[in-house]
């Protein structure tokens, strides 16, 4: 495994594809960790330099006490960036990825080449719903909200599909720590770009699912 450090926190990256490829910088959502970009790393790496990493308190990444916000995600990647002297990435995000990458294309649109906002919006959420997720976290800890998440991962044909990638995210959640998953709860609740979003001038593609609950179609739409 290879990291980086960024604010004191060693954060875990992987690198897949030629060095002079056109970089790819890969954004996980809440609760993943860099597997969940294994069926498309084959696709992608003949043509880019695909880039993953683990958020903090996520994977193999080292975990800092709260409070978290979306601005300290954005310059995690940001400090990844740096540290592999990357100065402009084509950008892809999913869910809470997605925001990291909104975050980067509206702050930092000279790093950014182009940007996919996948299953995500500029606000996503409402107080009642992150409300929900952190009480369970907090009363039950990560086995207490393991099933309420795959529900909302995946659909039922999904899940008799491939019940072993299914197994694997159930595990990563139920191993992440529930501080971390917290934290990462209240930053996502308290990210709005709403505002800024109309500003970004990359080309960008938007990624949308209509079984998708955390992220409705109508999000997307508004993107």
């Amino acid at each position: 495994m290879i990291f980086f450090e960024v604010d004191g926190i060693r954060l875990h990256y992987r690198l897949d594809g030629s060095a002079e490829g056109p970089p790819l910088l890969l954004s996980n959502s809440l609760g993943a960790d860099v597997r969940m970009w294994d069926a498309q790393v084959p696709a992608l790496s003949p043509r880019y330099r695909v880039v993953r990493y683990d958020g903090r308190g996520h994977g193999a990444s080292g975990f800092s006490a709260g409070p978290y916000d979306l601005d300290l995600l954005g310059r995690d990647a940001l400090g990844l960036l740096d540290h592999l002297d990357i100065e402009r990435a084509h950008i892809c995000g999913a869910s809470m990825g997605g925001l990291v990458a909104l975050w980067l294309s509206v702050h930092h649109p000279e790093r950014v080449a182009s940007a996919v906002f996948a299953n995500t919006a500029a606000k996503i959420g409402t107080p009642d719903t992150w409300g929900e997720r952190i009480s369970i976290v907090e009363k039950k800890g990560m086995p207490g909200i393991r099933d309420f998440l795959l529900d909302r991962f995946f659909t039922s044909g999904l899940v008799e599909r491939d019940p072993e990638t299914v197994e694997r995210v159930g595990r990563t959640l139920v191993e992440m720590p529930p501080d971390a998953y917290v934290a990462s709860c209240r930053a996502v609740e308290g990210a709005d770009l709403r505002r800024e979003v109309e500003t970004i001038r990359a080309p960008s593609l938007i990624v949308a699912s209509t079984e998708d609950r955390s992220t409705p179609l109508a999000d997307s739409e508004w993107l």
